[in-house]
């Protein structure tokens, strides 16, 4: 009898920290958007309110990924196959776009950008949407795949916690069956802080266990001339400084504006005594909307800074809530 154990053994899955260091690179590889935003394999968030430019953005660095060109002010160190599963728009109109993109950049993406024209329908939550999407990356033989709105792949709660778990399980599963990058577009929270990030999306703590980096596209204030700033939170690295991008309606491509102003001098806290001057300053009792509106106004803070500012009034008792209405104490 032929001795074939010697031949097929299967290789180890525990080894020394002598053996890691020889089998590794010395380095980890390049990310594939940098600096870091995309690592090989790893899971890129982008959220940000609607109507902000989320999709454009994407689009446009699926076809810098695919052309491996440099755009919108990130680096791309070498082309990578792209598959895009996108929702939202019908077939056609989601092509025009893409030839509109593609006027201003080439034929240098055309066989490395693909599109799944039946991924409408099929839910990544579900075991035969999940094949489906396997099936499709791995025709494609894609490295990255995008997933445009994450959403529409899913009939979950996106605020229980544990059925956002079970749908990063599959983003997982995905990812590790096809070993291919994640660009996933997400919601965000209605009220959201200036300086939160990757906690700004909705289902954060689920999405915090598998996600490898954030990038969050918010309104500037009026005063810069720019289309959105970048916001940046990686796992495993220090983000980059915020940035501005400013987009071509004619070409839909962003290009790089210059940082962000430094948000250190933004104010962080609301006062008590703003919550009730804002209140005083409305008469003698006014509607929650009112005073929330009233302590923006007064303080230049977010709407998620004067919610809390204005729960934090009621507890202390310098102001007091009754049928709808908020008023000072008599």
């Amino acid at each position: 009898m032929k001795n074939t154990t010697s031949n097929n053994s299967p290789k180890p899955t525990v080894v020394s920290l002598a053996q890691l260091l020889t089998e590794q690179p010395a380095s980890p590889p390049p990310g594939w958007i940098e600096p870091g935003l995309l690592p090989p394999q790893g899971i890129l968030f982008v959220g940000g309110e609607p109507k902000v430019g989320k999709s454009l953005l994407v689009a446009n660095l699926a076809l810098s990924l695919a052309a491996g060109k440099d755009r919108a002010g990130f680096t791309i160190p070498a082309a990578r196959r792209v598959l895009v599963c996108q929702f939202e728009l019908p077939t056609p109109q989601f092509v025009s776009r893409l030839a509109t993109m593609r006027r201003g950049m080439g034929t240098a993406a055309d066989h490395n950008l693909l599109v799944d024209t039946r991924a409408g329908g099929h839910l990544l939550s579900a075991p035969q949407g999940l094949n489906h999407f396997l099936n499709a990356a791995r025709q494609a033989a894609a490295e990255v795949i995008v997933l445009d709105p994450l959403y529409s792949t899913h009939d979950r709660d996106e605020n229980d916690t544990h059925s956002m778990a079970a749908l990063c399980q599959s983003l997982l599963r995905l990812r590790d069956g096809c070993k291919a990058a994640l660009i996933v577009v997400h919601h965000v929270r209605k009220s959201i802080g200036h300086r939160e990030i990757g906690s700004a999306f909705r289902g954060s703590s689920a999405l915090h266990a598998v996600g490898d980096s954030y990038l969050l596209l918010t309104r500037p204030s009026a005063n810069l001339a720019a289309a959105i700033e970048l916001r940046f939170q990686f796992r495993y690295a220090a983000p980059p400084p915020s940035r501005l991008l400013q987009l071509d309606p004619h070409t839909l491509w962003f290009s790089a504006a210059g940082l962000a102003p430094s948000q250190a001098a933004e104010r962080k806290k609301v006062e008590q005594q703003d919550v009730t001057q804002a209140l005083a300053g409305l008469g003698e009792q006014a509607r929650y909307n009112q005073l929330r509106q009233q302590v923006m106004d007064l303080t230049a803070c977010s709407k998620r800074t004067a919610q809390l500012a204005i729960a934090e009034a009621c507890q202390q008792g310098l102001v007091v809530q009754a049928d709808g209405q908020y008023r000072l104490p008599l």
